[in-house]
């Protein structure tokens, strides 16, 4: 149980670090020019991705530990979600990070924006993974093995 309880703790400060970026952050940074969103965006990006991969690394193995242990598929669930934020990161927001970064201070533009809005749309989708694997967490806490 210890396993799920820290699988569960990692889930939950993902998705809550996700949400806020989703709800509060990346909202209030699109408020700014262009310039000035980009200059949020950068350092802010930087500081949070060893973060929210390592709580997605660490949570999902070991939800995917738990569900070795006491065989409820709902900790496999939530581990494969939690574990579904690399390859999004990797395929989907990625190559938009990498043009972003590209993008040399005071040279922000609307197709900055542009990318900043898609960068928005898709780290929705790490959030929703987040709050799932979370979810699926808390379920298998109600029936940690299925006798």
């Amino acid at each position: 149980m210890l396993i799920g309880g820290l699988a569960l703790v990692a889930a939950a400060l993902f998705a809550g670090a996700a949400l806020y970026v989703s709800l509060a952050e990346h909202p209030a940074r699109m408020t700014q020019s262009d310039d000035a969103a980009l200059a949020q965006w950068k350092p802010s990006y930087a500081r949070g991705k060893m973060m929210q991969a390592s709580l997605a690394l660490i949570g999902g193995l070991l939800a995917i530990w738990a569900w070795r242990l006491e065989g409820c598929g709902f900790w496999l669930a939530g581990g494969l979600l939690l574990l579904a934020n690399w390859p999004v990161t990797l395929l989907a927001i990625k190559p938009v990070n990498d043009l972003l970064n590209a993008i040399a201070p005071g040279k922000a533009d609307q197709g900055t924006r542009a990318l900043l809005v898609t960068w928005g749309r898709r780290h929705a989708i790490r959030t929703a993974l987040g709050l799932g694997a979370t979810a699926a967490m808390l379920v298998a806490l109600q029936f940690p093995h299925p006798d």
